[in-house]
């Protein structure tokens, strides 16, 4: 893919990130799990990238590696046109309060034996965003922009219901005033009622601030709805990138077909008349991937070259990029 410019805030290049698999008392290395194989891909500023495909392709370990969070194994990770993939932990810190995460599990991922206030508040201590004397003011001003009465400061999280342990999951990502937000799946775990509140939120929140989105989901018609642009990744690898309202109308990839064709429809007529797509056998472990194109033993196109070569990433217009080679 093409080289990013100032309009470019994340730049993810060549990137790999294998998990090795250990046997014996020795803890021999015998193999790899290949998480993210290979996957390029590029982060408008105050664009919200949507990236989907079934659990265990790859989707979250894809922003952890952005994060910081895992040492990528190869390639290249540009944030704010700075390469971050292999710099240490002392240089990655100061740029920590300028990404911020959405985890998926709000029961989970937040300290239940802190108040809620402190949740939100440790973070703006840490990266000096607020003193000591107004860091009360600070965090009340956080809380009201996602929602929550001030009051609740006091408050541990079992005391808060499931909608608003995630509205305090998104005050702490965004405490820091960060330009980049991983969503790790931030609705998959919430009541369909309250998905709607979360990301009519998202959304007010990333025009009041700029914010920048990369959007982590399975769901497609939720990624759909909120993202400018859709990648979709399968065992490890970017299969299509395209914006979300051409992959909607002009799938090209095999697998986004079949996405797309499970994607609920709510008119009985429509969705009775539509082709149902239904993929032949199971997703290939990570371990032992197939040889050549990874979606290869379940396409119903596939031809030698398919089992031989592995196909690159390429543009075929408008912005829409596709790895296969039934699409020149």
């Amino acid at each position: 893919m093409k080289t990013g410019n100032s309009e470019t805030i994340v730049e993810v290049k060549n990137l790999k990130m294998y998990f090795p698999i250990t046997r014996g008392l020795l803890r021999r290395k015998v193999g790899d799990v290949k998480s993210v194989d290979d996957v390029s891909f590029q982060i408008k500023r105050h664009e919200t990238l949507g990236l989907v495909g079934e659990s265990g392709c790859g989707k979250t370990t894809t922003g952890r590696c952005i994060l910081r969070l895992y040492k990528p194994t190869g390639g290249e990770i540009f944030f704010n046109g700075k390469e971050i993939s292999q710099l240490p932990e002392r240089k990655i810190r100061p740029l920590r309060s300028s990404m911020g995460c959405i985890f998926q599990d709000p029961y989970g991922s937040l300290n239940p034996r802190k108040p809620a206030g402190s949740i939100v508040g440790v973070p703006m201590l840490i990266h000096h965003i607020a003193s000591k004397n107004e860091l009360n003011d600070r965090v009340a001003e956080t809380f009201r922009l996602v929602g929550l009465d001030p009051s609740m400061m006091d408050r541990v999280p079992h005391e808060f219901s499931g909608g608003q342990r995630q509205r305090l999951g998104i005050a702490r990502a965004l405490a820091c005033h960060p330009s980049l937000i991983i969503c790790d799946e931030p609705i998959s775990a919430l009541d369909v009622s309250i998905q709607a509140q979360i990301i009519n939120l998202l959304e007010e929140l990333q025009e009041k601030m700029g914010l920048t989105y990369l959007f982590i989901a399975h769901d497609l018609s939720v990624v759909q709805h909120i993202s400018n642009r859709i990648a979709v990744m399968y065992l490890g690898r970017i299969v299509e990138i395209a914006d979300s309202e051409e992959l909607s109308d002009n799938p090209l990839h095999p697998y986004t077909q079949a996405l797309l064709s499970a994607v609920p429809i709510p008119d009985p007529e429509l969705d009775k008349a539509r082709h149902r797509i239904i993929l032949k056998g199971e997703v290939p472990s990570p371990a032992n991937p197939p040889a050549g194109c990874h979606f290869n033993p379940r396409c119903q196109y596939a031809e030698e070259e398919c089992r031989k070569a592995q196909p690159s990433l390429h543009d075929v217009g408008t912005g829409h990029w596709v790895s296969c080679f039934k699409v020149r």
